[in-house]
């Protein structure tokens, strides 16, 4: 079975709409092939979190031009465990900011290109409130995760 990881900081009411989202779009009926999706908080998901999936969806805030501190935390613990050992995992980003999501993406993207991951989808940026729009980019980028990984796997 194809494991998706979905490792998110949730503190705000838009963020926790995001990740409904991309967790409806990864576990949809679409995808050929059993995916189980698994969901950690940042504060929660570690290295043996990432060295034991498939693909990784990251969402984040934007805090003060970066990216939480939670998902920073994550990345300190599972970045050396896995350095070598996850390079070509397909991965997708969703970022909330109110104004700006710039630097929370471009950190993002500069330690997962270190890492070896490779960007499944386009970055689902929102700022701002949340539309129809918006929820339907970050259930796309839960599907397309998904599939990625199944496709990998």
């Amino acid at each position: 079975m194809t494991r998706l990881l979905v490792v998110h900081h949730t503190p705000s009411p838009t963020l926790h709409e995001l990740l409904a989202a991309v967790l409806e779009g990864a576990g949809t009926d679409e995808i050929d092939g059993d995916v189980e999706v698994v969901s950690r908080p940042a504060l929660v998901a570690g290295a043996a979190d990432a060295l034991a999936c498939d693909g990784i969806v990251l969402g984040t805030p934007a805090n003060i031009g970066t990216m939480s501190g939670a998902l920073k935390h994550f990345f300190d613990q599972a970045y050396y465990p896995c350095l070598d050992q996850t390079a070509g995992r397909p991965f997708g980003l969703y970022v909330h900011g109110g104004s700006d999501t710039a630097g929370a993406v471009r950190d993002v993207l500069k330690i997962t290109g270190a890492l070896g991951w490779e960007q499944a989808a386009e970055v689902c940026e929102v700022t701002g409130a949340l539309g129809a729009a918006e929820r339907e980019a970050a259930w796309e980028l839960g599907a397309t995760v998904a599939l990625r990984a199944v496709e990998r796997a």
